[in-house]
């Protein structure tokens, strides 16, 4: 589900709703979830244990954009040693 684009430029309404968009595209993932069996609480879990790692990643790089493809590090890599599976 594509999210709406903001509407306001302030930055507490730009929250509340993006907020919103979330909270239904949740709603959605967890129906959807729950019609082939998962349960709600675990599907939570799972969503917010995701969410953390997802957080996690974008400490450790905020803007990934921005690294060399793995194609251009698998060629930097060729003649130093390594051995590919």
């Amino acid at each position: 589900m594509p999210f709406p684009s903001p509407r306001s430029q302030d930055l507490q309404q730009r929250f509340e709703e993006l907020k919103a968009a979330a909270r239904e595209t949740l709603e959605e993932v967890i129906a959807s979830a729950n019609e082939v069996g998962w349960g709600t609480r675990e599907v939570l879990g799972a969503l917010v244990a995701a969410a953390h790692s997802i957080e996690d990643a974008n400490s450790a790089d905020p803007d990934p954009v921005d690294d060399p493809s793995i194609g251009d590090a698998v060629r930097e890599q060729i003649g130093h040693g390594e051995q590919f599976d």
